[in-house]
């Protein structure tokens, strides 16, 4: 479980998370809102690249913002970017492999996890494949096979699915629902794509202008009026049932407001 109590981050006169409190149970948990909501300034938070203002936030018990953000790593903390991070010119093996370096497991087992992971993911590749020949959908899950390696605790999934076709979206989709139960972490799922927030996510929270304005089981929140009126043109049976064409149209960028 994580708990968030009271966060709030300030850039100057900027407040891109204001006073927000909410809980993530365990399972998958959707965390969406519109451009400049604050999704990805609440994962730089709970990552240790930004210090908040104000508030609290524990992981399993734990007092997540007294980490230091590398002990964060080995404490248990993954996440995925919204722009790839793996090195093109080294091996899937040798990317994950660096991932593993960071957590709790030892070398002993290393070669083991990361096999195991690149399997978890689904990526029929040869593992000493340099990541710079991989097509997208195949650099898509050797960022999850780098963020799930080495029995991680919390896995934050910063738009995993963008800019990918729907057959591939679907087997991501398997790919994260599996996490909590085959790896054992808690995820947290950012994306565009309603759908596979819908079919991965038992709990959503929506963020607004930094606040939290809606929080709870994924189906209510996507019928909640606050949380179509945050998103422009977007009616209650686009939340609910998304067009396929949008998840093309939407990748990658949050959106608009009204």
């Amino acid at each position: 479980m994580i708990e968030v109590d009271g966060l709030t981050v300030r850039f100057g006169g900027v407040t891109p998370i204001d006073g927000m409190s909410v809980e993530f149970p365990g399972g998958t948990c959707g965390l969406i809102g519109p451009n400049g909501a604050g999704k990805t300034t609440f994962f730089n938070v709970l990552s240790g690249f930004v210090r908040p203002a104000a508030g609290a936030v524990r992981a399993y018990g734990d007092d997540l913002l007294a980490m230091a953000d590398y002990r964060r790593a080995r404490w248990g903390l993954r996440r995925t970017f919204q722009t790839e991070q793996a090195i093109e010119e080294l091996s899937v093996a040798d990317n994950v492999a660096m991932v593993h370096e960071h957590s709790r497991l030892g070398r002993a087992s290393r070669q083991q996890d990361v096999l195991g992971a690149i399997e978890f993911v689904g990526l029929d590749v040869d593992p000493q494949t340099k990541v710079g020949g991989l097509g997208a959908r195949e650099r898509r899950l050797v960022e999850v096979a780098r963020a799930v390696v080495g029995k991680p605790r919390v896995v934050l999934l910063d738009e995993p699915a963008a800019g990918l076709p729907d057959e591939e979206t679907e087997h991501l989709s398997r790919v994260i629902r599996n996490i909590p139960d085959q790896i054992g972490a808690l995820v947290i799922l950012v994306d565009h794509d309603m759908s596979l927030v819908s079919a991965c996510c038992e709990i959503t929270a929506v963020l607004d202008f930094g606040k939290l304005i809606a929080a709870g089981p994924t189906a209510e929140v996507l019928r909640d009026e606050q949380v179509m009126r945050a998103y422009l043109g977007t009616e209650e049976e686009d939340l609910q049932q998304p067009q396929a064409e949008g998840h093309h149209q939407g990748a990658g960028h949050d959106a608009p407001r009204r």
